[in-house]
């Protein structure tokens, strides 16, 4: 059985919705196949607000944002990563609050090798590596490095007063979303990582998870456990293209056998991304051989 994704989401973009004690939600209005309705932006805490992924440059969202913390002071931004729907807005919410960045670095592919996707404007103010905190009243999130989907993608672990919630509490950004599997495109996107980032997730056993796009997901653990049985019996599906494959071939040859002829024409491309990653990952265990944009069974 696959997993069992969550797509009933009733927020109208603007509005807002606590999702944990602490925690609130408001939805962008710049919905897509890749975004679903939206990007989440989270608020931590209140009177001193924490804002987690401002999404991109919208007028209309960022004004939700401040009509939200109306009377409260934006004390810092969060940056889960650096995709253009979740880190151009950090500048105008910036303009607005005068609020301190933090993530885990600038974009890392540049775009002339593959970034094309990437928000290559975001700076922090603060780098954070694995494992750092960045504490508020009442509350404290650890930055967990959870690259794959993008090489700076960062998770954060609530960790808050044990009277208002107990600990299981993950942002996790667009590494798991609960309406729909994250893509992977190289060479940022890099699947080898992204199996070990949701190996770790799935180590956590949380609780809940506030994902990047998508409602909130209350029974986490079964659910990675089925991304990941997902993803490994993705990858043997394509181990099985290849080596059934005359000579070498292209990710994007590989598509129609792979993912069936039910697979949307517009999510074409992203599967032909999504599969190279598997492909790259296999040459890289030997369980390929690459030969420019070709491979081929070993």
């Amino acid at each position: 059985m696959g997993p069992e994704f969550r797509r009933d989401d009733s927020l109208a973009p603007g509005e807002v919705e606590w999702v944990a004690p602490g925690v609130r939600r408001i939805l962008c209005g710049n919905p897509g196949p890749f975004t679903y309705r939206g990007t989440n932006t989270y608020l931590l805490g209140r009177g001193e607000v924490t804002v987690l992924d401002p999404g991109p440059v919208d007028g209309a969202h960022l004004a939700a944002i401040l009509r939200a913390v109306e009377g409260e002071r934006v004390a810092r931004i969060l940056v889960s990563h650096t995709h253009r729907d979740h880190s151009p807005g950090v500048a105008p919410l910036v303009a607005a609050t005068g609020a301190e960045t933090l993530g885990f670095g600038p974009h890392m592919t540049p775009p002339g090798e593959g970034g094309e996707g990437g928000d290559h404007t975001f700076m922090p103010d603060r780098w954070l590596a694995d494992g750092d905190a960045v504490e508020g009243d009442g509350w404290r999130v650890v930055a967990l490095h959870t690259p794959g989907h993008c090489a700076n993608h960062l998770c954060f672990a609530l960790e808050a007063d044990p009277a208002l919630a107990p600990e299981g509490v993950l942002f996790s950004a667009d590494h798991v979303m609960s309406w729909s599997t994250s893509i992977v495109s190289p060479p940022d996107g890099n699947m080898a990582d992204y199996m070990r980032s949701l190996e770790r997730v799935a180590e956590r056993g949380d609780r809940l998870l506030l994902p990047g796009h998508g409602p909130t997901h209350d029974d986490p653990v079964p659910f990675v456990a089925a991304l990941l049985a997902h993803r490994r019996e993705r990858e043997a599906t394509v181990l099985e293209a290849l080596r059934a494959a005359s000579g070498a071939t292209a990710a994007a040859a590989l598509v129609p056998t792979v993912y069936g002829p039910a697979l949307e024409q517009r999510l074409v491309p992203a599967a032909a991304r999504s599969l190279l990653a598997h492909l790259l990952k296999l040459a890289e265990e030997g369980l390929a051989v690459r030969e420019g944009e070709l491979f081929r069974r070993a």
